[in-house]
C-alpha cells in the first residue's frame, strides 16, 4: 500500500489523511507541536462548499461540531445605517448551511475521525528537511528522527517549511495591511443573532460579531496596520490594552461594538493577516502542497478552511485515479489552481474595502447597498459556494 507522510495536523492535514485513507493510501500525520490544542486560535467560517467537500468523505462536521449556523450576513455602516444583506454560502440539499465554529473544536472533531479510521498522528515532529530516495521520500525532523514514505504532503500552513524546501525561491506570504484581533464576550444582554453574523464598517476599523443562544458573543476586528508587526510585539499586549485600543478605534461607531468590547472575557487573539496570491511550484517529485501552504487566502471571504478541505479531496481523487504520482500531482494542480487563485484575489478585494479614508468611506457607504444587490447575490457567488465534489467521479488525467 502507498504510504503518505502528511506534514501538519491542522484542518488541511487532517482532511487529507481522511481522504487518502478513503482512496486506499496509508497516511501518517506528523505535527510540530507536542500535543493537540483544542483551544487553538479563535473561530472561523466553514462555508457550505467546505462542508460539502467533507460530505464527500462522509464527514458531517456541521452536525458533530458545536457550530453556529450563519447563512446570513448583515452589513452596517459605523453610523448604524443598514447597508445590506449577503448570503453566506448556499443551503445544501439536506438543509445544512455555513457554520461558524471554534478552530480548536473543528480540529478536535476531524482528529477524532482520523483516529476512528486508525490513522496515526505523531506529535513533536517538526520538519527539518527531506530528500528524495529510490521510490519515495525520507523526511527528517528537528528531533533527529527520520521516516520514509512514498509521498510527502505539505499541509503545514502559511509559513510552510515544506514550501520553502520544495521551492527556496517561492514568494513569501504577503502582509495585507490588516491586523485581525478577536475574542469572546459574555454578559452583554444582547439578543441571539440567530442564523446571522453582523459586520460593521467603522470609521477606522472593521468589526464582526455574532451572539449565540447561550449569550456568548464571538467577535473580531480588522485594524489597519501599515507596518507588519511581529508575533513577539503582539504577544506583549495584554487583553486590557487591546480592549482600550479597540475602544479608541471604534469610539465614533455603533454603541453595540463598544458594549461587546467592554464585556470581553479571557484572552484576546491578535494575528497579522497574510495571503499568498500564487505559488509557482505546487509539487515536485513525490512532494506536493495543499491549503495555506500553497495558496493562503485572507479570512475576508471565509474560505481558507474550505479551500484546504477541497484540496484534500481532489488530491486524494487524483492519486486514486492517475497512473502515477507525477500525473496525479499535475492533474491536481490543473484542477485546483484557477479556483483557489480566484478566491484569494476575491478575498483581497474584500479586505481592501474594510478600511477607507473619509472620502472613500462616504462613497462606500452610499454605493454598498446598490453594490450588494448587484454583485453579492447568491447567483453572483455561485462560482464559489456551489462548487461540488463527487467522490465517485473518476478524475481524467
Amino acid at each position: 500500500m502507498t504510504r503518505a507522510l502528511i506534514i501538519g495536523a491542522g484542518v488541511g492535514g487532517l482532511t487529507t489523511a481522511i481522504a487518502l485513507r478513503r482512496a486506499g493510501i496509508e497516511p501518517v500525520i506528523y505535527e510540530a507541536y507536542d500535543e493537540p490544542d483544542d483551544y487553538v486560535g479563535l473561530f472561523l467560517n466553514t462555508a457550505s462548499n467546505g462542508l460539502d467537500a467533507l460530505r464527500a468523505l462522509d464527514v458531517d462536521i456541521a452536525r458533530r461540531a458545536d457550530g453556529f449556523p450563519i447563512p446570513r450576513m448583515i452589513m452596517w455602516s459605523g453610523t448604524g445605517k443598514r447597508l445590506g444583506e449577503v448570503a453566506n454560502g448556499t443551503t445544501l440539499p439536506d438543509g445544512t448551511v455555513s457554520v461558524c465554529v471554534r478552530r480548536g473544536e473543528l480540529q478536535k472533531q476531524l482528529r477524532a475521525t482520523v483516529r476512528d479510521a486508525g490513522i496515526a498522528i505523531e506529535f513533536g515532529k517538526r520538519l527539518d528537511s527531506y530528500r528524495n530516495v529510490t521510490g519515495g521520500v525520507t523526511a527528517r525532523f528537528t528531533d533527529g528522527t527520520e521516516v520514509t514514505g512514498d509521498l510527502l504532503i505539505g499541509a503545514d500552513g502559511i509559513h510552510s517549511r515544506t514550501r520553502r524546501l520544495l521551492d527556496p525561491h517561492a514568494p513569501a506570504p504577503r502582509f495585507t495591511g490588516l491586523l485581525s484581533v478577536g475574542g469572546f464576550s459574555r454578559g452583554t444582554g444582547l439578543e441571539p443573532t440567530t442564523n446571522t453574523q453582523h459586520f460593521v464598517f467603522g470609521k477606522r476599523a472593521f468589526f464582526g460579531y455574532l451572539v449565540r443562544e447561550s449569550g456568548e458573543t464571538y467577535w473580531f476586528a480588522n485594524l489597519h496596520r501599515p507596518d507588519e508587526p511581529n508575533r513577539q510585539e503582539l504577544a506583549g499586549v495584554t487583553p486590557g490594552q487591546w480592549r482600550q485600543h479597540m475602544l479608541d478605534q471604534f469610539a465614533d461607531d455603533m454603541p453595540v461594538v463598544r458594549h461587546i468590547l467592554n464585556n470581553l472575557v479571557g484572552e484576546v487573539g491578535a494575528y497579522p493577516v497574510y495571503d499568498i496570491p500564487t505559488s509557482p511550484i505546487w509539487h515536485s517529485g513525490p512532494v506536493a502542497l495543499i491549503g495555506d501552504a500553497v495558496h493562503a487566502t485572507s479570512p475576508s471571504a471565509g474560505q481558507g478552511a474550505s479551500m484546504a478541505m477541497e484540496d484534500a479531496v481532489v488530491l486524494a481523487q487524483c492519486l486514486r485515479d492517475a497512473p502515477d504520482t507525477t500525473t496525479a500531482y499535475t492533474t491536481y494542480e490543473r484542477l485546483r489552481r484557477p479556483r483557489v487563485e480566484k478566491v484569494v484575489a476575491y478575498s483581497k478585494t474584500l479586505s481592501n474595502s474594510k478600511t477607507a479614508g473619509p472620502v472613500a468611506r462616504v462613497f462606500r457607504d452610499l454605493m454598498m447597498p446598490v453594490a450588494l444587490k448587484l454583485f453579492a447575490s447568491p447567483k453572483s457567488h455561485a462560482w464559489m459556494y456551489d462548487h461540488h465534489i463527487d467522490w465517485n467521479h473518476r478524475i481524467a488525467a
